[in-house]
């Protein structure tokens, strides 16, 4: 399983990480939050969040070296 990226559209951080991933050639699936009531509830306006495959957080709003030496 790939790492999880959770934002929203129109969400500047959530695009520059996602940019930055790709950039990085990381592969990685995009989650939109507002299109689950559930995830929606849950991560509210607080996004983007990377996690690796088990669901558990990398980084929240800037990706980090840290996170990275965790993907790659």
């Amino acid at each position: 399983m790939r790492p999880r990226l959770y934002g929203r559209a129109d969400c500047h951080l959530c695009e520059e990480m996602a940019r930055t991933l790709r950039s990085l050639g990381v592969e990685f699936d995009e989650i939109d939050v507002d299109a689950d009531a559930r995830l929606k509830t849950r991560y509210g306006s607080d996004v983007p969040v990377l996690v690796d495959a088990h669901e558990r957080e990398l980084c929240r709003h800037r990706l980090d070296a840290a996170a990275l030496s965790k993907i790659k």
